[in-house]
């Protein structure tokens, strides 16, 4: 009998429940118990949610993420938490964010606040994770009480627990050393507190524990490999049995190495590896298990499950027993339940499966494998009516848009001049001073737009009003950046949702849900659209919001428009065509909004790539072809315009030392990244890189409530500048203000300009 089991839920909500309880939290509004009640509820209703499976997840729930938890668990802790009291869930926060509630800090060890742990992408998803951090003196101890306390919850609800956790050398993998020490060094250090937590689950009676380890699916050296074999080999035990989890690509050269490790059972990701399953199958040691991932845990679409079976009942008769079946990876990357989704479009909603609905595909499966086909004949047959629907739907494929596809030419990418003609005739143009000052393109999100935006999409109020509403916001956010003396100006984007599904709805070949919202980070959540079919633009999409904000200031204001790369990489997208393809017909449609807006006197024009690296391949020997394509799509977009008209990209959370040729490839003007939480370190690429155009360091953490000071800011610009010509650089926040309130903006910005206008006394 195949057994059934999943990796990993949605932990916020069906409707967001823990985005909100979170953020009561901060603000003091509610109590540390009635936090950890409503996470008590999630756990028991998402249990439920998988009650059918034969093993269920049991500590995939955080409060925030799920590395940061297992920093918790080892005890590593930043040494500038150390000196708080009080509750642990606070210096949680503290680490995620800068600062747990209000009103519950230790005024007398920094005022309210310290520095928020770094956050980067959790591989090759949209998902942020708190990065560990190491030193040569860091050491472990065992919290086992999260995952205790969560598994004495499970057995209390007769939930079949499978644990969940971080591997060791994954999580070495994913940290970072904060001084010049090898992560490596530290595993000997690491492992006994990795037994002691494997005898405690024993001793509790857990038979199964899933112990992540995604990083086999990257490219390790020899010291990395042979740090597999130690770990593994230390851990070695009869006590509990291990399912070693990988996901999010192919092991190859290191699948040898998985199926020789001494675990009871492994966990490949069919989906990007289905050759490696079937190898694995053949060479799998006798009594190891083999867990496929089946399903896919990353997309939105139905899965076509006579093809699934057609390959998997094979197997099936070969393993027997020691074959289990699980999507291929966490269900953290979608949607909870497409049941909630009663306004989508007919056709398109038979076509998807969300979270539970892909638990239903799973069991559909397993049913299928053990009693045979015979058994689900009715369900197979509506599932094949669905992908049918789909492959042949002329909703899918636009014969205009194929076309233009095919004329595309190189030229399309290549601006008129070099950047070193293009400067000089830019800056006489905008007249800016040294340092000039910008933000990324945001400002808050206020109660009252949110209120205007429902109100007008559920009637109540009209189109007039609606624009009334949003212009006197632009109105606002132009007022007060000219209070502060910003160079160069934005209009707030007061009228977008998301910076992708803005996009996304105005053009054609998308579709969206209500509710089809996945966790970002923390407390954000996103809503990515479903690009389902071929994608071209009806109609201008920003140009009239842009001019009604020019119109208010003689200062340069800044076209915002998301790139087609991110807006790729933030969408489910199509999986029955080539990614670049999908990315080259949205390059297409962002151009035709580029080039509007420069025909309406717009010029700056912002065409943000947050995602860029976040697309890249796990694997370095496949990045080329990625970011050929992915550099192309951008430079299609971005460069049609004059020498005059000046172009910024923004990217966030990315390490940019290993792609920063293919950065300066995109040959944009400006470019603005996320550079405050690591204190400048992103900007080591430049130490050997000479990078050619103007940059702009973010110096406001927009990800936590900490205000910087002028001072911190002038000190983060000159560890820029000893990097980068201070002519070439500009001052900026990290990234967008949306999340923040203004109570917060104001005053950060205030510092902001403020060290600006120190910076160019000193010159």
């Amino acid at each position: 009998m195949a057994t059934t089991h999943n990796l990993g839920f949605p932990r916020i909500g069906a409707k967001r429940e823990l985005k909100f309880a979170l953020e009561s939290y901060w603000k003091g509004q509610s109590s540390r118990d009635e936090l950890k009640a409503l996470g008590a509820q999630l756990r028991q209703r998402h249990w439920d949610n998988q009650a059918a499976l034969d093993l269920v997840p049991v500590g995939d729930f955080a409060f925030y993420d799920q590395v940061l938890d297992m920093s918790f668990t080892l005890g590593n802790l930043p040494e500038r938490v150390r000196g708080f009291h009080g509750d642990a869930l606070d210096n949680y926060f503290r680490v995620a964010r800068g600062r747990s509630a209000e009103g519950t800090e230790n005024q007398g060890a920094c005022c309210g606040g310290v520095a928020a742990g770094e956050m980067t992408k959790w591989f090759d998803t949209n998902y942020h994770y708190i990065v560990p951090e190491f030193s040569a003196a860091t050491e472990f101890s065992l919290d086992s009480s999260r995952l205790l306390d969560q598994l004495a919850q499970a057995r209390s609800l007769g939930v079949k627990a499978k644990l969940v956790i971080i591997g060791p050398v994954t999580y070495l993998w994913l940290g970072k050393a904060k001084d010049d020490s090898d992560k490596l060094a530290l595993l000997p250090r690491l492992l006994p507190v990795y037994a002691k937590l494997l005898d405690e689950l024993a001793a509790q009676g857990v038979e199964w524990v899933q112990i992540d380890e995604p990083a086999l699916v990257t490219e390790l050296d020899a010291a990395w490999q042979q740090a597999f074999v130690a770990a593994y080999q230390a851990l070695k035990q009869d006590k509990v049995k291990l399912l070693l989890a990988t996901y999010f690509g192919q092991l190859l050269e290191n699948l040898p190495l998985a199926l020789a490790l001494p675990v009871q059972g492994l966990h490949l990701d069919a989906i990007n590896a289905r050759a490696e399953a079937e190898q694995a199958v053949a060479k799998l040691p006798a009594g190891k298990i083999l867990s496929l991932g089946v399903i896919n845990g990353r997309n939105i679409w139905k899965s076509d499950l006579s093809a699934v079976l057609d390959w998997l009942e094979p197997v099936h008769r070969q393993l027997g027993n020691r074959l289990w079946v699980a999507p291929s990876c966490s269900l953290l990357h979608v949607p909870v339940d497409l049941d909630s989704e009663q306004k989508l479009d007919a056709d398109i909603r038979s076509w998807l499966a969300f979270a539970l609905q892909k638990l239903d595909e799973l069991q559909l499966v397993a049913k299928a494998l053990n009693q045979g086909r015979d058994a689900v004949a009715g369900a197979l047959a509506d599932n094949q009516a669905a992908i049918a629907s789909r492959r042949a739907s002329p909703r899918v494929h636009n014969p205009a848009v194929k076309a233009a596809i095919a004329r595309l030419d190189a030229a399309l990418g290549r601006r008129a001049s070099p950047y070193t003609q293009r400067a000089p005739k830019q800056a006489a143009l905008l007249r800016l001073p040294a340092y000039p000052t910008t933000t990324i393109g945001s400002f808050p999100q206020t109660g009252d737009i949110r209120q205007a935006r429902s109100k007008f999409r559920s009637g109540e109020l009209d189109e007039a009003g609606y624009k009334a509403a949003m212009q006197a916001e632009i109105a606002r956010s132009v007022r007060e950046q000219e209070a502060l003396g910003l160079d160069v100006l934005v209009h707030g984007e007061a009228e977008r949702n998301d910076m992708v599904e803005y996009f996304g709805e105005q053009l054609d070949g998308y579709a969206f849900s209500q509710f089809g919202w996945v966790q970002s980070y923390g407390s954000r959540c996103v809503k990515p659209p479903i690009l389902f079919g071929d994608i071209s633009r009806p109609q201008a999409m920003t140009v009239a919001w842009i001019k009604y904000a020019q119109s208010l200031t003689a200062k340069p204001m800044k076209g915002m428009l998301t790139g087609p790369v991110t807006i790729l990489n933030w969408s489910f997208v199509r999986d029955d065509q080539p990614r670049s393809v999908s990315c080259h017909q949205l390059a297409l449609a962002i151009r035709e909004e580029v080039l509007d807006l420069e025909k309406a006197g717009v010029r700056v024009i912002q065409i943000d790539e947050a995602a860029l690296r976040e697309g890249l391949p796990l694997r370095k020997s496949q990045w080329n072809e990625y970011l050929g394509w992915a550099v192309e799509s951008f430079r299609i977009t971005a460069n049609g315009v004059q020498d005059e008209t000046q172009i910024h990209t923004h990217m966030c959370y990315s390490e940019f030392n290993d792609i920063i040729a293919s950065i300066a490839d995109m040959d944009a003007d400006v470019i603005t990244i996320e550079t405050s939480r690591s204190d400048m370190e992103l900007l080591d690429a430049f130490d050997d890189f000479k990078y050619p155009n103007e940059i702009g360091p973010g110096v406001y953490d927009i990800h936590s409530p900490n205000i910087p000071t002028q001072e911190h800011i002038v000190q983060l610009m000159k560890k820029a500048s000893e990097r980068i010509p201070a002519e070439r650089l500009w001052v900026n926040p990290d990234c967008g203000l949306k999340t923040r309130a203004w109570e917060e903006v104001i005053p950060a910005l205030t510092n902001m300009v403020a060290a600006a206008q120190a910076l160019r006394a000193m010159r």
